[in-house]
This record gives C-alpha cells, sequence and structure tokens, in this order.
C-alpha cells in the first residue's frame, strides 16, 4: 500500500485504511494534534515503531551552537531548536507477556482517521501476538482548544479470545531517543538528551515529571492522571525514574471483556517560575481535567469546532478532493493559532521539527491573513507576541547600525538565528510584512486598543528602520539596496520591487497611525519632522521597471541577467539550492518562489491590468517553484489575469502539499503556509478578495472544475457569507450589519442580515502561460477531483541553515 492510497477521500476527515509502517513519519504530521500550546505528533499510542517521536511546547527550545568557517560582525553566535519534550501519549500494552508491536505477530485490521469536525484522532486495530492470542485495541485522541495545558486519550482493549492476561503501561518518558539526522538541511537538528531532570514523583494513578533545558534553561513539567474501568480484578502500580513515569495496570480478561483506560495529560513550563510553582500548575491543570471528564472534553471540543466552522467553512462543489484539502488546511491552521497566546507560530506549527521550530516571515504573510477572518483573536495574540520581541529587534537593529527594529529572519525566542546572512538578515522585508499583519487586523476589527498599546510601536519602529535603510538619490527617489525579497535564488539585490512597495506601506501607515494617536506617538518619540520624513520617503519610493520588456525586473538589473539553463536541468536536480551553488543561482533569472507577483498580489494598486498579466507571464517562465510558498501566489494572480485553470492547478499543489507530500518532506511537519495558502488562493484567487482599502472588494470568477465556491469572513461585529457560482455571486450579511463592499468594483450595500446578488463575470481566457520545462503544475481537469498531482519537489524555507 503506497502512502498515497492508503489515505480515503472524505470532505470532513482524514482516514487511513492499514497501515504503511515505511511511510510512518508522513502519517505521523497528517494526523497531528495540537492546540498552539502543546503539539502531539501521531505516533501510535505504543510508541513503537514510529516514523519520528514528537511530542512540543511552543516557545520550549534548546539552544545550539552556530559554528562559522569564517564569522563575521553581526553573526548570530547560536541558534534556536525545538525539542522534543516529555511524551505523555505513550501507552504500552502486553498480552500474555507478549508486547503490541505492530511489526511482529498478524495485524488483522487498522484503521485512523482524524475527524475535523470533532478534533479527534481515532484509532482501531485487530492483532493476533506471535502466541495466537487476539484483541482489539480502540483509542480516541484529542489536545483540546478550550484547556490549554491538557491532552487526553480514551484507551480500550477487548479480548477476543480468552480468556488473556493484559497489561497497560501508561508512560511518561523524556529524553526520547530521535532517528539519525538527515543530510537534508531543511531538516531540524536533532538535540539528543536535552532535559535535566529535576523530579520525579509517582503515586496511586498519577505520575509527575519535572525538566529543565540544559543551555536555554527552561523549566518543563508534565504530568498525567488516569480513570481506569473494567474488571475488578484489576492491579494498579505507580513508579518513576528521572525520565519516566509509569502507571501499570494489569488484569485478566475473558473473551468480550474490555478494560477502558482514559489517559490525561498535562504540560506547563516556563523561564521564571520556580519549580514547585510549575509543578503545581501542572497538577492544577490535571484535577480541572479530570472534573470536566472524558465526555466534558469532548462535548468542549465538539461544540469549539461547531462554532469554528460555521463562521469559517470553504466550501466547494466540483472536487471532493480539493474540499477534503482545504478543510485539512483550515483545521491545521486553526491548530497551529488557537492557544499560542502571545508566542510565535512556527512554519511546522507544532506538527514536527521541521526548520527547527522556527516562526519566518509565512506567519505574517499567509498564516495570519486567513487567521484574521476566522479567528482575529489567535491574531491580536501572535502580533502581541512580535510586540515582546521588541527589545531584541531594537539591539539587532543597532548591532546593524539601523534606526529602529529588525526583526530576525528565523527565531523561536526572538533572537535572529539565521546563520546565512544574505538571505537572512537582509530579508529585511519581515519588519513591512509585520506591520502589513498589524494594519490588516486592525482594520478588519476595528480594535483601537490593540494599534494603540501595540500596533503603533511595531509601525514606528519598522518604520524608522527603512528611513535609516534607504536612501534619497540624486534626483531625490527613495532607494533600499542590499536586501533580499522573498525570492531567496536572489540575494542581497537592490530595489526589490516587492520590499520596496511593502516598506511603503509601512512608511505611510505608521505616519498615518502616529496622526490618529498623537499622544502615544510623542511618547515614542515620533515628531511632525519624522512622520513627514517618513512620508516623503514613500511618496518618493523607487519602483525598478523595464521599458524595453515592458516588465517590472524583481529587483535593479535583475532582467539583464542571464537566463538560467533550464532545458539543460533535469528533473532531479529540483529543488535547485540542493545542487547548485548560491552565487550560481544569485547571478541567474531563476526564481524559487513567487516574488514579484506576490507584490502585485499585496499591492495590486501599484500595477495597472496590463503591467499584471506581462509580469505574470514573464515570470511563470523563471519561476521553478523550489518553495512551497509559492503555488498559492501564482494562483492568485493567475485568476486575476484571467487563466483560471491554471489558478486551479496552482490551488490543488498549494492545498496538496502535504497530503500528497509534494515536497518529499511531509514527515518533518506540515507547510503551514501552503496551508493557509491554498485558503487564501480560493479566497482571494477565485473570490477575488482585496482587503488592502478602506472597503473589502471581490472580483469572483470560477475554474470549470469548481461549479460552486462559498466562504465566510469575520468583519468586526459582522459575519458575512459570500457563495459564488458561474451565474451569480450572492452577499449576505449572516450576522452584524451593515456592510459596504465592492463587487467588480462597483459599491454593493449589504443591510443586516440580507442578501444582495451581482452577475459573476464571465472571464476571457488568454492563452495559457508556460513554465520551465518539467515544473509545470499538474493538470486538474474538470470532474477529475481525484486524479493525481506530480511531485515537483517544492522546498519552503533556504535549505543553508
Amino acid at each position: 500500500m503506497t502512502g498515497t492510497d492508503a489515505f480515503s477521500i472524505d470532505p470532513w476527515g482524514l482516514a487511513e485504511h492499514g497501515l504503511d509502517l515505511d511511510a510512518q513519519a508522513r502519517a505521523e504530521s497528517l494526523f497531528a494534534l495540537s492546540n498552539g500550546h502543546i503539539g502531539l505528533r501521531g505516533n501510535l499510542d505504543e510508541g513503537e515503531p514510529h516514523g519520528l517521536p514528537g511530542t512540543y511546547l511552543n516557545g520550549v527550545f534548546e539552544l545550539r551552537p552556530l559554528p562559522y568557517a569564517e564569522s563575521g560582525y553581526g553573526y548570530p553566535e547560536s541558534g534556536q531548536s525545538v525539542i522534543n519534550v516529555t511524551n505523555g501519549k505513550v501507552i504500552r500494552l502486553l498480552v500474555d507477556d507478549e508486547p503490541f508491536d505492530l511489526r511482529y505477530g498478524e495485524l488483522r485490521s487498522h484503521q485512523r482517521s482524524l475527524d475535523f469536525r470533532d478534533g479527534l484522532l481515532r484509532r482501531g486495530a485487530e492483532w493476533t501476538s506471535p502466541a495466537g492470542r487476539t484483541v482489539k485495541v480502540s483509542s480516541v485522541r484529542l489536545v483540546s482548544l478550550t484547556q490549554r495545558a491538557i491532552a487526553a486519550v480514551d484507551y480500550t482493549v477487548e479480548a477476543v479470545d480468552g480468556p488473556v492476561r493484559i497489561v497497560v503501561q501508561s508512560e511518561l518518558v523524556a529524553n526520547e531517543q530521535l532517528p539519525g539526522g538527515e543530510r537534508d538541511p531543511r531538516a531540524a537538528a536533532a538535540l539528543e538528551q536535552p532535559l535535566m531532570a529535576e523530579l520525579h514523583h509517582a503515586a496511586g494513578t498519577k505520575a509527575v515529571l519535572v525538566h529543565r533545558t540544559r543551555y536555554s534553561e527552561l523549566r518543563v513539567a508534565a504530568g498525567i492522571d488516569h480513570v481506569i474501568e473494567g474488571s475488578d480484578r484489576v492491579d494498579t502500580i505507580a513508579e518513576s525514574t528521572d525520565d519516566q513515569g509509569r502507571i501499570s495496570v494489569t488484569t485478566v480478561l475473558e473473551a468480550g471483556e474490555r478494560l477502558r483506560l482514559t489517559k490525561f495529560i498535562a504540560y506547563g513550563w516556563s523561564a521564571t517560575r520556580s519549580l514547585p510553582a510549575v509543578r503545581d500548575q501542572v497538577e492544577a491543570a490535571l484535577t480541572a481535567a479530570r472534573h470536566t471528564g472524558w465526555d466534558g472534553l469532548m462535548a468542549e471540543q465538539r461544540d469549539y469546532l461547531e462554532e469554528f466552522w460555521d463562521h469559517s467553512d470553504v466550501e466547494i462543489e466540483g472536487d471532493v478532493e480539493l474540499q477534503q484539502a482545504v478543510r485539512f488546511a483550515l483545521f491545521h491552521v486553526l491548530q497551529a493559532g488557537a492557544r499560542s497566546e502571545e508566542r510565535a507560530i512556527p512554519a511546522k506549527g507544532l506538527t514536527g521539527p521541521g526548520y527547527d521550530g522556527h516562526s519566518f516571515w509565512d506567519t505574517e504573510m499567509f498564516v495570519l491573513p486567513v487567521l484574521t477572518y476566522c479567528l482575529p483573536g489567535a491574531v491580536g495574540q501572535a502580533l502581541r507576541w512580535r510586540h515582546t520581541t521588541l527589545p531584541m529587534a531594537r539591539e539587532r537593529a543597532a548591532q546593524l547600525g539601523l534606526a529602529g527594529a529588525v526583526f530576525p529572519w528565523r527565531t523561536i525566542h526572538g533572537e535572529e538565528c539565521s546563520g546565512y546572512w544574505p538571505a537572512g538578515t537582509a530579508a529585511f522585508h519581515i519588519g513591512a510584512d509585520i506591520a502589513a499583519a498589524v494594519v490588516r487586523y486592525v482594520r478588519v476589527t476595528g480594535n483601537v486598543d490593540f494599534e494603540r498599546a501595540y500596533g503603533l510601536e511595531l509601525l514606528v519602529e519598522t518604520a524608522r528602520m527603512w528611513r535609516s535603510l534607504g536612501h534619497h538619490d540624486a534626483v531625490g527617489r527613495f532607494r533600499i539596496e542590499g536586501v533580499t525579497g522573498p525570492d531567496e535564488y536572489s540575494a542581497v539585490a537592490d530595489n526589490n520591487v516587492f520590499t520596496n512597495l511593502m516598506a511603503q506601506s509601512n512608511l505611510r501607515n505608521a505616519a498615518e497611525a502616529a496622526t490618529r494617536h498623537p499622544q502615544e506617538a510623542a511618547t515614542l518619540g515620533v515628531d511632525t519632522e519624522e512622520a513627514a520624513a517618513w512620508r516623503d520617503a514613500a511618496a518618493a519610493m523607487y519602483i525598478p521597471y523595464d521599458e524595453k520588456l515592458g516588465v517590472h525586473p524583481q529587483a535593479d538589473g535583475f532582467t539583464d541577467h542571464q537566463l538560467w539553463d533550464f532545458e539543460g536541468t533535469p528533473r532531479e536536480s529540483y529543488p535547485l539550492l540542493l545542487h547548485f551553488p548560491y552565487f550560481d543561482l544569485y547571478r541567474k533569472q531563476v526564481v524559487k518562489q513567487a516574488d514579484l507577483v506576490l507584490a502585485m498580489q499585496v499591492r495590486g494598486d501599484a500595477f495597472t491590468d496590463a503591467q499584471k498579466a506581462r509580469n505574470f507571464a514573464y515570470y511563470e517562465r523563471l519561476t521553478v517553484r523550489d518553495s512551497s510558498l509559492s503555488a498559492c501566489t501564482q494562483a492568485v494572480i493567475a485568476a486575476e489575469v484571467g487563466q483560471l485553470d491554471l489558478a486551479y492547478d496552482y490551488t490543488a499543489e498549494a492545498a496538496l502539499m502535504d497530503l500528497r507530500d509534494l515536497g518529499g518532506n511531509t514527515r518533518d511537519g506540515l507547510h503551514m503556509a501552503s496551508l493557509a495558502g491554498a485558503c487564501i488562493a480560493l479566497v482571494a484567487g477565485f473570490g477575488g478578495l482585496r482587503d488592502n482599502a478602506e472597503y473589502l472588494a471581490f472580483r469572483p470568477r470560477l475554474p470549470a472544475g469548481i461549479q460552486r465556491l462559498t466562504f465566510s469572513l469575520l468583519i468586526r461585529e459582522s459575519l458575512l457569507r459570500v457563495d459564488i457560482r458561474h451565474e451569480a455571486t450572492t452577499y449576505t450579511v449572516r450576522r452584524g450589519g451593515p456592510l459596504t463592499l465592492l463587487h467588480d468594483g462597483e459599491p454593493v450595500r449589504l443591510d443586516r442580515e440580507a442578501s444582495v446578488s451581482r452577475p459573476t463575470a464571465v472571464v476571457e481566457v488568454p492563452e495559457r502561460c508556460i513554465q520551465p520545462p518539467g515544473r509545470e503544475p499538474a493538470r486538474r481537469h474538470a470532474k477529475a477531483g481525484v486524479q493525481g498531482i506530480v511531485q515537483s519537489g517544492g522546498a519552503e524555507h533556504l535549505a543553508a541553515e
């Protein structure tokens, strides 16, 4: 059974039939559960066999040295890596002294399923031991979206033939042995034995372990407690060591009898609180979870997700596989941000150790735009985390000789962790990406208090950075030189269009926010002269344009570079970053991920329709999509310029990045930005949503393969539903109102609980753009909703880290 064949297509869930041991790591990522604070990979309950064990706490990391062959001023001295903390999900089973191990005996049946509506991971297995005893095992696992510190497992063993002696060992395990490292530099650095024991205790049905990380000095506590149901002849033993807590339950089951064990798992950590305080926090969380009970935890989870899907579902008619994929995407994006609570949202969420658990610009440019319209509270929390890191960002700016704040390219705690400065330090656009997320959040939610307390300072400090980084040239143009834009195959370039346009918005928005909040701005040291300097720089921002070709170069001189030899590059040499030196990539016309095209999405006001079409066609020939961040952006602009079938192809690629493992690295964790990008491709691509002006604007159009697209958006106190069909688009205020929006440029006013329909435009389809040989997206034809997708080898971030 192949990994692809193992999963059935279900619009509301993901189900695996059978067990492919060789594809376990991938399945563990797909079946991961998280609430943004705790992350549990979808490992088998018994812990082995596994692909990559993983239990993560958001913000818990270990320091590691960043060695340099030749050091340089400003290089970060240490990196931060997410660590596998104490594993509380292990439940081992012995059947008449035979370990329940799926590599031995006969596995008669095995199923796993994840239901997006209740957030539960279910498993069922029937197994015959090498000695001939047969048992049925079932489990249900959750990570609570309502009780931040809690996960739980409901585990049942049934004897098929009996009598049979059953021993269930429920464990806490610290410092698990991890698989060996890989050559792929995108994979996380494996840190062995990161936890030092401080306390262990076990009694009755409860066990608690407390550890501290060796170098980052974070204190981590984990606890388990149990409810045991079944035969009256049950013996229970509690024991613990430095790295293990274990509750053993022994009984004899007759045929048809069951033993049920409900396991509550709690986590807590702190950089400052004492050992007793962290321990007591965990024990209190366990007490609260037991009070709620298993049925109560499930009910809370269902209620939470019922509300989420009611206002956040994206419905597709005509392609059931894409429907499954987009709900899978929304579910995991929700899990990544729901309870992050002033912590970063990593590029992999809490589904795996890929990219060392770091957060990048992905969060602000891909994940937060989705969460802004469905879970705005999580966006406020994520931006408050950025605000807490301002002292470190100011220190980094000063180190680089700049004013304001320079935010890190990759980080967990707030310090720069990128050891490769052309794609790290030089990628200053992250400051403007954060500013854009602030502006969008305030505009959509109307949260003026947030803007006053947090947003203004983020805008001011990033604007100061741009004003000091750029300069006015001899003819008055404001230039920003020596930077790296989103395309990491072009580094340290002058006047990257995306960067300059985002900086322009950042400068304008900072000046406007300072005007709205003069008292707070004055407290930050902003005066009229400084705000005027920001406006002047924005007005004079230099945006390169190649008059001869009639396109915007990605940066100064880009269109003069030699073209990459696409014809001479074999398919197996992608992604290019793993097979060619960077100096060669940097001086050629080849694009890792949509850069200029992303500029047209987020700053469409800076381009004419004709320019967008020409630019898109030009960069399609150069973009190899060695990044999972690319397809969704290409989908949005493909839809805008009328290339609807191509947009459909790219949307499917973004949505199926992990479900079909198109990048070949899903084992290390899910691609949160691509998952969020799939939602953006549908809403901003086929829905035509643009949200950078006073009113939300829509330009809906559908490809032939989709008959209907429906989505909802939370806008302040209102809930807007957009229902797009080929004939007409209907806008409905489901809650709140009134609202004014733009449909194909025309104002539409919606009264409270009212609906308005407008014709869906019929788009003249231009000739399909071409891509580099071998890098074309797989065609997704109408009525073919389950066809295969050709692997394209996308890699999300720079591999040199």
